[in-house]
């Protein structure tokens, strides 16, 4: 999965506004419609092309089990949570996972980084899962 930070989550993460491990972190999908612009989108209500569909919640999933760490082999901090998944759910074209903290309000919901699923996926009344990288959803 590639992925990319948006500046304002740059902004955020680094001035304290948001803290990855006690926040409310979501995560949304969109199509491939959605182009994400990391210089001026920084809020979730610049998002469009959300996914709609049976088993899926507007606004996305909560990130369970979130975790940093230090990984001192490798120098860098290490942000993961359990992998999310949509039970029996009808997705269709999700192209994108965009991670944000959720304040309840999108035009106040700070967007962090998108992954890039790299192609396409659906499920047709079926689980949708997004598997989390081994390595963590990211580094830094």
């Amino acid at each position: 999965m590639a992925s990319l930070f948006y500046n304002a989550g740059k902004v955020a993460l680094s001035n304290g506004t948001t803290a990855y491990s006690t926040d409310t972190i979501k995560v949304a999908l969109t199509t491939s419609a959605y182009t994400p612009n990391i210089d001026t989108d920084d809020f979730f209500n610049d998002v469009t092309n959300e996914i709609v569909g049976a088993g899926y919640t507007a606004g996305g999933a909560t990130l369970a089990s979130k975790t940093i760490t230090q990984d001192n082999v490798n120098n860098r901090a290490v942000f993961d949570a359990a992998d999310t998944t949509w039970t029996t759910s009808t997705i269709t074209n999700a192209r994108y996972a965009i991670l944000y903290k959720s304040t309840g309000t999108p035009a106040t919901s700070q967007l962090l980084c998108y992954i890039d699923l790299l192609v396409d996926r659906s499920s047709v009344a079926d689980t949708f899962k997004i598997e989390w990288d081994s390595t963590g959803i990211f580094y830094l």
